[in-house]
């Protein structure tokens, strides 16, 4: 009698490993798995971890990526890579999105059932970065863009929507300006190097040739030899590309049509849904946005006041909490913010309670009265036992409609906050996360600080320009992800222990986080959106301040609340933490020390989800604890 595994998810994680290895053609590689970020080295690959309930998303992520780095082993040569590597950023981001394009597509060609997998990956990385919600080119990398349109038009497969968006915002500028280059893409995709020399020439022509560096190919003193070889490759590509390939493919073919089918089988059983908690190492760094080469008339960069400038966001990000810390430190953290919530676990279940009541999303249940048959109506049984032949007595339950929601949570992140006032954001933003998702109401919880203290990177190019005059804003901004909002709050709870990590918290620009934030929660498909801040009230950037207008950052968060109010997408509150909002937001509570979590907070946000607009209406006055 065979013993079953102790973990169910073990026979698929062996099996995949095992089909991993012979995708890679390298029966030695190393397969494990990890909530560590995916990776690969030259003899070892990291997967996503597959947890014991083997959740549709978790195994489409694992074999997407499982694929994606099996065919980067095979059809990927390291030496020619680092070859024709360009110097500079972007362009090195270019190269590598369009050399990744390169293998998978190769990959694709020959393994049809690896396609689908790697879609799969592509679609959740795009919903997580929320590639669909992307307005403008501005708003989308331009690396990513040129790796998904090589990738599409070497394969004929449609990308996933949020991939497809970024792919469509970028594509007729890159076409505009590489058509005659991608015109030979079908001759050389087989062949790494003269592939290279493809990059490179598409880095050019998009306008980045000063990134490239010297020419690997030109001929010199110590490698005229090694030049005339790559001429000569670069003369057949087919002979030392494509067919070498060919050959390959055809000797693994019976173990690879095996995994085909069993990815196949597998695909057209499984959604997609959004991994917020896995990144993928091909692309774990994107944060460049906007290329020097703009297209033509790029958005404002706030929608709320089309003259609040930034001088340069090259380095802002947009980043999971779970990427600025190992797991231990995460632990450690969040073991020490426990003990700080000890004293409220009686709150939780107080407030879960209350929401429970209140919530819309939870009113699903009315009556109709004056029936002729269904339930006897308690309020009418003194007249039927006088007459056990009246009429309409009874009563019927009905469904009204089901308002799902999303709530989500934006956290002041500000070195302001430091000490107890961050305790009590994170205390809050636990308990509501836990008592919320009682109440099967979804919940995202944002962060929001910036990268460096008196601007970052972006000063320093003010600086190096010449500090031109009202350069806008001045710093690099971080936008943390603690929780997704369809991401469970058992797998997310240790990512909040962050916010007690010493050195995390700088300046903060509200308006910019509460817009994006604004993005986030508008683009959802539910139908009632709260969005609650919870700050200590003003947007303070030394930097931004020093060279602009004394209320520059004041004014814009004011210009975004008012946009916010308007549109009418989101129901906007607001919380204090030791400080009075009011002055900024019509609709919020102020709370002082985290005793009084317990009993006011209790009772003033239970009263801000209440469904009864009139009676929030009274409630959502100016509200101090404390």
């Amino acid at each position: 009698m065979t013993t079953p595994p102790d973990n169910p998810a073990d026979p698929f994680k062996k099996a995949l490993a095992e089909a991993t290895k012979v995708l890679a053609d390298d029966p030695d590689l190393t397969v494990s798995y990890s909530v560590d970020p995916p990776g690969q080295n030259a003899d070892a690959l990291r997967l996503p971890q597959v947890s014991r309930r083997m959740t549709r998303d978790e195994v489409l992520l694992a074999r997407g990526t499982a694929d994606g780095f099996a065919l980067r082993h095979r059809f990927h040569d390291p030496k020619v890579n680092a070859r024709y590597m360009p110097q500079g950023q972007m362009a090195r981001d270019l190269y590598e999105a369009m050399e990744a394009a390169r293998v998978e597509a190769v990959g694709a060609r020959h393994m049809p059932g690896t396609a689908g997998n790697i879609d799969a990956r592509i679609g959740a990385e795009a919903r997580r970065k929320g590639y669909a919600q992307c307005k403008d080119a501005s708003e989308a990398p331009l690396s990513v863009a040129a790796g998904y349109l090589i990738r599409h038009l070497a394969t004929g497969r449609d990308l996933p929507e949020g991939a497809g968006n970024v792919m469509d915002l970028w594509r007729g500028f890159i076409e505009d300006n590489c058509g005659g280059t991608l015109d030979g893409l079908d001759d050389i995709l087989g062949d790494q190097q003269a592939f290279a020399r493809f990059a490179r020439q598409m880095i050019a022509d998009l306008g980045y040739g000063d990134q490239l560096g010297d020419d690997p190919d030109a001929p010199d003193e110590d490698e005229e030899d090694g030049a005339d070889t790559a001429e000569d490759q670069e003369e057949q590509p087919d002979s030392t590309g494509e067919d070498d390939s060919d050959q390959s493919e055809e000797m693994d073919a019976s173990p690879e049509s095996s995994q085909e089918d069993q990815q196949d089988a597998s695909q057209a059983q499984v959604s997609l849904d959004e991994m917020a908690d896995a990144e993928l190492s091909e692309d774990s760094e994107l944060p460049e946005g906007e290329a020097p080469l703009e297209p033509p008339a790029p958005l404002p960069v706030s929608e709320a006041d089309p003259d609040y400038a930034v001088y340069s966001d090259a380095d802002d990000e947009i980043i999971g909490a779970e990427d600025l810390a190992e797991p231990a430190e995460l632990e450690r953290l969040r073991s020490y913010l426990d003990q700080q919530l000890e004293p409220l676990k009686g709150a939780v279940s107080r407030l879960a309670n209350k929401l429970q009541r209140r919530l819309q999303a939870q009113q699903n249940r009315s009556w109709e009265f004056d029936r002729e048959e269904g339930i006897l109506d308690a309020g009418r049984l003194a007249r039927v036992v006088a007459n056990p032949t009246t009429p309409l007595s009874f009563k019927v339950e009905k469904d009204t409609e089901f308002r799902d929601t999303v709530v989500t949570l934006l956290l002041d992140n500000s070195g302001s906050m430091r000490g107890r006032p961050i305790s009590i954001a994170a205390i809050c933003a636990d308990v509501l996360a836990r008592t919320l998702e009682r109440c099967a109401v979804k919940v995202e919880i944002l962060g929001f600080t910036t990268r460096a203290w008196k601007g970052g990177k972006a000063r320093e190019a003010w600086l190096s320009e010449g500090r031109p005059a009202m350069p806008g804003r001045l710093n690099d901004l971080r936008h943390i992800v603690y929780k997704s909002a369809d991401a469970p709050w058992r797998r997310t709870r240790e990512n909040l222990g962050l916010m007690m990590k010493e050195g995390l918290l700088k300046e903060n620009i509200d308006g910019e986080a509460l817009e994006w934030a604004h993005r986030r929660i508008a683009a959802r498909a539910e139908s009632r959106k709260i969005l609650m801040v919870i700050s200590d009230g003003a947007p303070v950037d030394d930097s931004t301040l020093s060279v602009n207008p004394a209320n520059y950052l004041e004014k814009h968060l004011r210009d975004v609340i008012a946009m916010v109010e308007r549109k009418k997408l989101v129901e906007l509150l607001a919380i204090g933490i030791g400080h009075d909002v009011t002055r900024y937001y019509d609709r919020a509570v102020t709370i002082t020390d985290v005793e009084q979590l317990a009993g006011a907070m209790t009772e003033q946000l239970a009263s801000l989800f209440d469904a009864d607009p009139r009676k929030r209406a009274r409630v959502l006055g100016m509200r101090k604890v404390g």
